[in-house]
């Protein structure tokens, strides 16, 4: 048998695989728009501690701060607590003059979110005898909807974890802000809100979600300290049996990179911490999925699993295919007949995923009307920089570095410069956009 005819086989099979493991994120797609969003909601109100950690957050996390101040959530059932971890600015201060209690993190070896987290949950529940019912976790950048907190405490009652619709702050900047964009709409619009109608489980992905007082002390704390920690909570409580929910009303808006050199410093970052939690929950999932919240295990298992992993796979079988087909003088035209068509079809499924969620959350995205169609064209390349991204994952050490935020701006701030009507100054790496006249 020729070597070509093998390599086609492989790659076929590996084909078919990827096809079989994922069809179903295909079939969310029209689900999203017929299935009804059927989440009880609750009207009990409950008392909540917010969480932020901050590294050197000074700019942006006044910002936070009055979009939490401006809720229409009852103030008295609110009370903030930021972790100053490891700051060498005035973060620790500024939270404090806007009235947050602030706790200082000095721990230059145990670095991450994840310590951060355990380190100011330790404090509260050491220094406060107040009972909260549940808490919240954001990031410094954030901004939060008015109605917020008031839309969480609704889907609150029927499950011990609630994440919400994560938008973003600086979608209009660059191909790379807008891919992650598009990136986290279509997690919250055609993953986790489907998962939401179907009565499934939902994924926290980094910022902007909630979690019951019963459930940390089941926990026995916050205890996760991988390079993606919000990965590990969701495989973590999922396999335990819990359910996370999704509340599509909740709106966050997070600020996204938009420097590719910090990009790529971050998902490698991720892929390295998705690699880790693989090995480190690889038999509770294969075991959560032949149990009662099976369906969910699967689904987390495909969301974690960087399918990229099959590329990469698939690019050394093809070249050594290559090299034993040199060795054995035969044909190697195999090696680059199929990269077209590959390439097509790879581009045409998140130009499809990008357009999709483009068109359906128009209204939403934060951007001027050209620059979201562009972007549309252009998150398919953003989608593949993860392949070469996956495959320094796997010899590289990454380590967590904090991302620099610098979109200094509120809410009717972010909507000018959206519209193009407002210039926002020290933003590295975007022009400020003129004022228009009048």
């Amino acid at each position: 048998m020729e070597v070509s005819t093998i390599a086609w086989y492989i790659n076929q099979g590996i084909g078919l695989i990827l096809v079989l493991c994922l069809f179903y994120q295909i079939v969310y797609v029209p689900l999203g728009f017929l299935l009804k969003n059927k989440q009880k909601r609750s009207k009990e109100l409950r008392r909540y501690a917010v969480l932020i950690a901050a590294r050197n957050e000074e700019k942006v996390l006044p910002f936070l701060l009055d979009s939490i101040e401006n809720q229409t959530y009852p103030k008295e059932l609110l009370k903030i607590f930021v972790v100053a971890d490891n700051c060498t600015d005035r973060t620790a201060e500024v939270a404090r003059e806007k009235g947050a209690i602030v706790y200082e993190r000095f721990d230059q070896k145990k670095i991450g979110k994840g310590y951060a987290l355990n380190f100011l949950l330790g404090h509260i529940k050491e220094d406060y005898s107040e009972q909260f019912d549940g808490y919240f976790v954001f990031d410094a950048d954030n901004l939060l909807a008015p109605d917020y907190v008031a839309e969480m405490n609704a889907y609150f009652g029927e499950r011990e974890i609630v994440t919400s619709y994560r938008n973003t702050k600086n979608f209009g900047d660059n191909w790379v802000s807008a891919g992650y964009g598009l990136c986290f709409l279509r997690e919250s619009v055609l993953l986790n809100g489907v998962r939401g109608k179907l009565g499934s489980s939902a994924v926290v992905a980094g910022t902007g979600f909630m979690f019951s007082d019963r459930l940390l002390n089941e926990l026995g704390g916050w205890n996760y300290f991988t390079l993606t920690e919000d990965t590990q909570f969701s495989i973590d409580v999922i396999t335990k049996g819990y359910k996370i929910g999704y509340c599509p009303s909740a709106m966050l808006y997070d600020e996204q990179p938009v420097s590719f050199r910090q990009s790529w410093r971050q998902r490698t970052r991720w892929a390295k911490g998705y690699i880790q939690i693989l090995l480190r929950y690889s038999g509770k999932l294969l075991k959560g999925i032949f149990g009662k919240n099976g369906y969910s295990c699967y689904d987390m298992t495909m969301s974690i699993l960087p399918m990229v992993f099959f590329s990469i796979f698939s690019f050394f079988v093809n070249l050594i295919c290559g090299v034993v087909a040199l060795c054995l003088h035969q044909d190697v035209s195999f090696l680059w007949t199929g990269l077209p068509q590959a390439f097509l079809s790879a581009y045409g499924l998140f130009f499809f995923y990008g357009l999709v969620v483009t068109i359906s959350e128009w209204k939403k995205i934060k951007a001027l009307g050209w620059k979201k169609i562009l972007y549309v064209f252009t998150f398919p390349i953003f989608m593949f920089t993860f392949l070469p991204i996956a495959f320094v994952a796997l010899f590289k050490k990454a380590e967590w570095k904090p991302i620099v935020h610098e979109r200094a701006v509120g809410l009717q701030g972010m909507e000018d410069y959206a519209r193009g009507t407002k210039e926002v100054k020290g933003v590295k790496g975007v022009k400020g956009i003129k004022k228009k006249v009048a």
